[in-house]
């Protein structure tokens, strides 16, 4: 069985027919997906914490996923702070279009893995 908790900055509120964020740090929402062999089991949308901090806010989202024991983050763009401390935390960086819809983000995310 192969288990995955996967991240997208999301733009708005809508689980799997959201759209993937064009930032990362600053999006106002993450939705967490947990998928057991390719099936999602659920999903989750979170209020982005470091969504309006002036300063540091990849790194802090960063921290709350890796504490969410994430395995995947996919996003549009990632800035060098983010992008290195999620190598740091050994969680895999898939990079998509900006506005692919998240259906189709895990479905690359899942290809991967397979």
């Amino acid at each position: 069985m192969k288990k995955l908790r996967i991240a997208i900055p999301t733009k708005e509120e809508k689980g799997l027919e959201d759209l993937v964020s064009d930032v990362f740090g600053r999006a106002k929402n993450i939705s967490i997906i947990d998928t057991l062999d390719g099936e999602v089991k659920e999903v989750r949308v979170l209020h982005n914490p470091a969504a309006s901090y002036r300063f540091g806010a990849g790194p802090i989202l960063v921290k709350t996923l890796a504490d969410m024991n994430v395995d995947v983050v996919i996003a549009g763009e990632l800035g060098p702070g983010a992008s290195a401390l999620i190598e740091d935390h050994k969680i895999v960086k898939v990079t998509v279009k900006s506005g692919t819809p998240v259906n189709e983000a895990i479905r690359v995310a899942q290809s991967l893995f397979s």
